[in-house]
C-alpha cells in the first residue's frame, strides 16, 4: 500500500522547485493533491494533469496564501472539495536578499509577508477541519539559514526561524487532538534557480558539505512524505534538517 493512501494534501507555491517535487511525490504515494502557484493558469492546469495521471484527485489554485482571507476560502474550498485536508505542506516563499544596510523597508515586509505570515494564515484556516476530524499533520519549510543564519538574508532568515517557533507552538497546542505539526530545514538544493549560477560557485558550495552533493527536490519530498504518513505518529515539534550534513 502506498504512504498516503487515502488522504488530502495542501501544498503551497507548487509550480516549481521544491514544492513541485513534494507535490509529484505525494501523488505518486497516493494521496490527493490540491496546490496552489503564482504561474500561468495554463501551467497550474498543465500540472494537475501530471497529477493526476499517478491515479489521484488533483486541484490547483492560484491563490495567495499571505492574503488572510484569501488563505481562509482556500481551506474551505479544499475541504468542500475532496472531503477532507489531512496534511499541509506551507512551502510557499521568496527571497529578496540585501545587507541590512541596504535592504529596505519593502523588502523586509514581503518577505516577512509571504514567508511568515503565509504560514499563519493557512495553519490558522487548517486547523478548523483537522479539529474535527481530530488528526492531521502540518509540515511548514523552513531553512538551515533559519537556524544558523546568513549575511545579506536578515529578512529571510528571521522569516525561517520565525516559523520554526511557530511550529513548535503549534505542535504543543494541538497535540492533544492528535495534530502533529514539524519543521523541515532545507540547506544547499538544487533547482531550477540554482541553475541559473555560476557551475564554479555551486561547486564550492557542494565541495563544502560532508555529502560532497547538492541536494534534490526528491530529497526534501521523502522527509516530507515521512511526515505526512503514519510512520510519522509520534513525531511532532521537530525540526528535520535536510541539507546533506552542512550543519553538523
Amino acid at each position: 500500500m502506498k504512504l498516503l493512501q487515502g488522504k488530502t494534501a495542501l501544498i503551497t507555491g507548487a509550480s516549481r522547485g521544491i514544492g513541485r517535487g513534494i507535490a509529484m511525490k505525494y501523488a505518486q504515494e497516493g494521496a490527493n493533491v490540491a496546490f496552489t502557484y503564482i504561474s500561468s493558469v495554463e501551467q497550474g492546469e498543465e500540472m494537475v494533469k501530471e497529477l493526476e495521471a499517478f491515479g489521484i484527485k488533483a486541484k490547483g489554485y492560484l491563490s495567495d496564501a499571505s492574503d488572510f482571507k484569501v488563505a481562509d476560502e482556500l481551506i474551505a474550498d479544499i475541504v468542500a472539495t475532496f472531503g477532507t485536508l489531512d496534511i499541509v505542506v506551507n512551502n510557499a516563499g521568496i527571497t529578496k536578499d540585501n545587507l541590512l544596510m541596504r535592504m529596505s523597508e519593502e523588502q523586509w515586509d514581503d518577505v516577512i509577508r509571504v514567508n511568515l505570515k503565509s504560514v499563519f494564515n493557512i495553519v490558522k484556516a487548517a486547523q478548523k477541519p483537522m479539529l474535527k476530524q481530530r488528526s492531521g499533520s502540518i509540515i511548514n519549510i523552513s531553512s538551515v539559514v533559519g537556524i544558523k543564519g546568513n549575511a545579506g538574508q536578515t529578512n529571510y532568515s528571521a522569516s525561517k526561524a520565525g516559523i520554526i517557533g511557530f511550529t513548535k507552538s503549534v505542535a504543543l497546542e494541538l497535540g492533544s487532538r492528535n495534530i502533529r505539526s514539524n519543521a523541515i530545514a532545507p540547506g544547499f538544493i538544487e533547482t531550477e534557480m540554482t541553475s541559473a549560477l555560476d557551475e564554479k560557485t555551486v561547486q564550492s558550495w557542494r565541495n563544502s558539505i560532508p555529502l560532497k552533493r547538492g541536494g534534490t527536490t526528491e530529497d526534501v519530498a521523502n522527509v516530507c512524505v515521512f511526515l505526512g504518513s503514519n510512520m510519522s505518529a509520534y513525531v511532532t515539534g521537530q525540526v528535520l534538517n535536510v541539507c546533506g550534513g552542512m550543519l553538523t
